[in-house]
């Protein structure tokens, strides 16, 4: 299996902080890779270099053989970033937001209309399309998100937290739906507190602590290593 994205010894110092320390992973076509790690460990500085809206003090990251920093362009055409905070125009409707989003990556209107389609499977959310998304759910709200990140197929899929703060059923359905655009040939580099979504959703898994990467593999490969029974403790024994 080909790597999709490869991260070397990668830093980031803000002033005094020395925010990563080094991180290196790849992440492989048709991957999900997490990255989990206490608050401040550098997942989201992570996530923020890859996406080309920081750029490292030092390292190099190389996105389908390409170098991040000489290829910028190439790399935000080919993937999409959905951040923890992310929200959508309020006064705007659900389908309208859509079709926003989808001009800035179509080249044509068969184009526009094939990344509209996709979305509103995606998004499920239906009639709800015609409502302004001021009146959505926070549920509802990730899904539009969640499909405006996919609609187009990117090569790479950044997700922060893509379920943070929803219910069970909503939780367990935005999951589904980023498995099945795996299987489509979408790779996924994720990062999320919740140790239940990390062992039903990742294919491979990176604890990182204070910018440093402890730990890399497979969540049963990892829990077997410290035996415990879940992500959860394998987290604690790592950190600690």
């Amino acid at each position: 299996m080909d790597n999709i994205l490869q991260v070397e010894n990668l830093r980031k110092v803000y002033g005094n902080l020395e925010a990563l320390k080094g991180v290196s992973f790849e992440v492989k076509k048709g991957e999900i890779f997490a990255l989990i790690g206490p608050n401040g460990a550098g997942k989201t500085t992570t996530l923020r270099i890859v996406a080309t809206l920081l750029t490292p003090s030092d390292g190099k990251v190389t996105f389908m053989g390409k170098d991040l920093r000489k290829n910028p362009d190439f790399v935000r055409e080919n993937i999409s970033y959905l951040p923890e905070e992310a929200g959508a125009y309020k006064n705007m409707k659900g389908i309208d937001y859509l079709k926003f989003m989808a001009t800035f990556y179509a080249n044509n209107q068969m184009e526009l209309e094939e990344f509209l389609n996709r979305a509103k499977e995606i998004s499920g959310l239906e009639d709800r399309l015609k409502d302004k998304v001021g009146t959505y759910s926070k549920g509802m709200t990730r899904k539009l998100l969640l499909a405006r990140a996919l609609m187009t197929k990117p090569t790479l899929a950044i997700l922060d937290e893509p379920t943070s703060g929803l219910d069970v059923i909503n939780a367990l359905e935005i999951r589904e739906i980023i498995r099945a655009y795996v299987k489509e040939g979408t790779s996924v580099l994720l990062s999320s507190h919740n140790m239940l979504e990390i062992e039903f959703l990742s294919d491979r898994v990176a604890l990182i602590d204070k910018g440093k990467i402890l730990e890399i593999g497979r969540p049963e490969e990892l829990k077997e290593k410290h035996n415990v029974k879940n992500l959860e403790e394998v987290f604690r024994r790592v950190v600690q």
